[in-house]
């Protein structure tokens, strides 16, 4: 990579982890789209549990990873929620931002893909009139 993208990269790296660490705290904490969907046709109090009626959410059941170390949009273990929220954001964007530089590592050239061969007359800029190409020698360089 050039010197030139570092800086890019670092900057967008930068603007990442603080929409992760800091904004995504004053994300809203009510349902979402599918959450709101499920809970159509049953009553709901203040702390967003069913107390009555009949709807999918009733069935709903903890993912096998609810007890994850970064389950729930926080980090396990941390009393402070605005800490947590932040903390769990910042590592979700340096995991990714790893396992997408890794993955990019991966994939890079690492050199021509067919071998050099002898240098020869450059073919590609030949005009479609033959009377062009005799009047103006090829000398191999763009």
């Amino acid at each position: 990579m050039s010197k030139r993208h570092w800086p890019f990269l670092l900057g967008g790296l930068l603007v990442a982890l603080l929409l992760a660490g800091v904004v995504s705290n004053y994300a809203s904490s009510h349902p979402d789209g599918l959450d709101s969907s499920l809970l159509k046709g049953c009553t709901v109090n203040a702390d967003d549990e069913i107390t009555g009626g009949s709807c999918p959410a009733q069935q709903a059941k903890d993912h096998e990873l609810a007890d994850s170390p970064l389950a729930d949009y926080g980090v396990r273990g941390i009393g402070n929620d605005f800490l947590s929220t932040g903390l769990s954001g910042v590592l979700g964007v340096l995991l990714t931002f790893a396992l997408g530089g890794g993955l990019f590592w991966l994939a890079r050239r690492r050199g021509p893909a067919t071998p050099a061969g002898p240098a020869g007359p450059d073919t590609t800029t030949a005009s479609a009139d033959p009377a062009d190409d005799a009047a103006t020698p090829s000398t191999g360089t763009r």
